[in-house]
């Protein structure tokens, strides 16, 4: 057995009668983080192996290996992985289940991209078709008109297929926003854009952004670290930053929300969240057209703008990520990065 493991449940424990298996949490040394599923399944019948496989899929766990599985641990996963083991034993095989306060191998930061990564799979493909429909769809719908019932249902479909994936994505992973923006952007040829501001001139949007604290989900990334960066640099140079879950979080009134659930900027239509603070308050600096459509690419997953750059900024924020887990130092490291990024772009032009 794996070190840093304890046993819940192996396949020698039947479940109780009644209307689904037993919940053993047996007494904790240390804090949990992991739960790992360990199953042999007999080769026949044929079907039984496609079955539990697409069970363990719909639970969100993520493959280790050919037969080890892997949660992160709460009382809903254990309860979930407690109803396949319980499907695995039936049928015949063989599993056990334990509780792991690490994996041997991986540290937690990889485990927990490996997750990220398998939602930004399904985000991306969700987002495909977002796209798809946002391009078919080049304005607002009044009810009368013939296809408006054709559009409302297919938003419905994936915004449903939205909170599926979200209800999996156990580590935020950054794809969500971007289709979050699409959807909206879809809704809005249901139901017209929202609103503007009563003063929309640039200077007067970016004088209400100083003095502000910002708020931004916790494990930035690309378009959040950029967006912080393009913050501090142009709009306020001592503004703060606030990391916090993704949802649920309530702002005071001297705080602006960024790339997160319901913020003042986030994602819209195809935009990235760079984009957005970019084109609102008119930062039209040297440098930051390059930058948008880098972080554009990369943030939404396509080769929009296709600069010969993105793949190496790519690699070098996804190696900044994996080895600073601590959102402070993300920024800070970021930041001098993006500097360094503008400066060459900025001489590029010039000398151009």
């Amino acid at each position: 057995m794996p070190k840093g493991t304890r046993t819940v449940a192996s396949s020698e424990r039947t479940a109780r009668s009644g209307a689904g298996p037993s919940v053993e949490l047996v007494p904790k040394v240390g804090v949990p983080r992991w739960l790992l599923l360990f199953h042999q399944i007999p080769p026949s019948p044929a079907y039984l192996r496609v079955k539990i496989g697409r069970r363990l899929s719909r639970i969100g766990a993520l493959t280790l290996k050919n037969t080890v599985y892997v949660l992160p641990f709460t009382e809903g996963a254990l309860e979930d992985f407690q109803w396949v083991r319980r499907e695995v034993t039936e049928s015949g095989g063989d599993a056990t289940l334990v509780e792991a306060r690490f994996v041997d191998g991986l540290t937690d930061a990889e485990v927990e991209r490996r997750f990220q990564d398998a939602r930004d799979e399904d985000y991306a493909a969700l987002a495909k078709e977002a796209r798809a429909l946002v391009k078919a769809t080049l304005r607002a719908l009044p009810p009368e008109e013939p296809g408006r019932a054709k559009l409302e249902a297919e938003i419905g479909r994936l915004e449903r297929r939205l909170e599926e994936i979200a209800a999996l994505d156990f580590f935020h992973a950054p794809g969500r926003e971007a289709v979050t923006g699409l959807l909206s952007a879809l809704r809005s040829r249901l139901t017209g854009p929202d609103p503007k501001p009563a003063s929309d001139r640039p200077k007067d949007a970016l004088a209400a952004c100083q003095g502000k604290v910002w708020v931004t989900r916790v494990g930035i990334h690309v378009d959040r670290i950029a967006s912080a960066w393009l913050v501090r640099r142009f709009v306020d140079a001592e503004a703060e930053f606030k990391f916090v879950a993704p949802r649920g979080y309530r702002p005071s009134p001297n705080e602006l929300r960024f790339d997160m659930f319901e913020a003042e900027f986030t994602h819209e239509g195809d935009l990235c969240t760079f984009e957005v603070i970019r084109q609102r308050l008119a930062l039209n600096q040297s440098g930051l057209s390059e930058i948008a459509e880098i972080i554009h690419d990369i943030d939404i997953k396509e080769e929009k703008f296709g600069r010969p750059e993105t793949a190496g900024v790519a690699a070098m924020i996804a190696g900044l990520c994996l080895a600073h887990h601590s959102d402070n130092h993300r920024l800070e490291r970021g930041f001098a990065f993006f500097d360094e990024l503008r400066a060459f772009f900025a001489r590029k032009k010039r000398s151009g």
